[in-house]
């Protein structure tokens, strides 16, 4: 969705909980682009007000009676679908739960506070309010065809990607470009660092689900890994993570300096330190997601001589993290999700045949 839109985005909040329900209906209610247009109590009660009031977004908790949010937002990915913002509460096994809820095409999970919730979520009142309107813009995916786990090949490159680093950034919808991309790499990729908006707990089960199903190692970075042929570090929630350099080897170090954007990891913070640590030998990847979040840091790794792509607008969820990049000029080359590994092997191969011949 591009330039502002001419009627309120009509929500559809589908909790178990009054409370819930109506805090929820306040919070969202204020804001004028935004119409709350029914409530559920529980899913058949919702997919009644789906087929009668078709909102543009439906807010949705992943715990409820009679059917669970999960079976309910399958069946509405299948049959109706709908614009879903998760907002459920993070626990590890909650956490894999909303991960499935993405991958079955919610476009965002948000945490529900456990202590206070009344206070907790008038707090995060803004924030519900532009994720929900985000949602409203996002390109709604089809049913995803189901993946089987891959097995993991020995390293086959000799260590020769081991001065060359990939760095990505993604936010919404991120969490499946992520599975696309690196599903398009080989187990001897070069060292791979990522920061995709999570809160914490969530970094780890997702790196986790990804080391499973990928031929690389995918792990949640912990200061002072090493980033090296075949890994992936994933930025743990609520830490930065930057890129250092010792010798010819890389590591990465976490701090819990404030939020950038209003994001902590921030992909601002690594892309800037990719710059500076590896310069041209760097390749800089920014996918679907909201804000402006890696633009900065991708500008800095172009000034430093690296090679920058970017999600086109057609195949991102939210565009907006690409777009700010583009705008900026710091990408070289725009491109479909499904390409963007075929392209970063390609660039890696001519890093490969200059270093060879210099």
């Amino acid at each position: 969705m591009n330039g502002k839109r001419a009627t309120p985005v009509r929500v559809l909040i589908v909790d178990d909980s009054a409370v819930v329900r109506s805090l929820l209906t306040k919070l969202l209610g204020v804001d004028p682009r935004i119409e709350v247009v029914g409530t559920a109590a529980d899913p058949f009660i919702a997919r009644d007000k789906l087929l009668a009031l078709s909102p543009d977004v439906m807010t949705l908790d992943l715990e409820m009676p009679r059917m669970d949010g999960l079976t309910f937002l399958a069946k509405v990915m299948e049959f109706h679908p709908t614009r879903t913002v998760v907002i459920s509460a993070f626990t590890a096994e909650r956490c894999a739960l909303s991960l499935q809820a993405l991958a079955l095409g919610a476009i965002d999970v948000i945490d529900k506070p456990r202590i206070d919730i009344a206070l907790s979520l008038a707090e995060m009142g803004a924030d519900l309010v532009e994720r929900v309107i985000s949602a409203a813009g996002a390109r709604l995916r089809g049913v995803p065809a189901k993946t089987e786990a891959r097995p993991k090949p020995a390293l086959t490159g000799g260590g020769r990607h081991g001065q060359q680093i990939l760095a990505i950034a993604s936010s919404t919808g991120g969490t499946e470009a992520l599975k696309v991309l690196l599903g398009g790499l080989p187990a001897d990729a070069p060292g791979t660092v990522i920061v995709q908006h999570m809160p914490p707990f969530f970094t780890k089960v997702y790196a986790d689900t990804l080391n499973r199903m990928l031929p690389l190692e995918v792990k949640e970075a912990a200061d002072g890994d090493r980033v090296q042929p075949g890994r992936v570090l994933l930025a743990p929630g609520n830490f930065h993570m930057e890129l250092v350099r010792t010798g010819a080897s890389f590591f990465v170090r976490l701090n819990q300096a404030p939020p950038i954007h209003g994001v902590r990891p921030a992909a601002d913070v690594l892309l800037h330190s990719v710059a500076r640590a590896v310069g041209r030998h760097a390749i800089g990847v920014v996918l679907t997601g909201m804000g402006k979040d890696g633009a900065a840091g991708l500008m800095a790794m172009k000034a430093a001589g690296s090679h920058n792509i970017a999600q086109d607008e057609a195949t991102s969820v939210i565009f907006g993290m690409p777009k700010a990049a583009i705008e900026r000029g710091a990408i070289h080359q725009v491109s479909p999700l499904e390409a963007i590994a075929g392209l970063v092997l390609k660039q890696l191969n001519a890093l490969t045949l200059a270093r060879d011949v210099s």
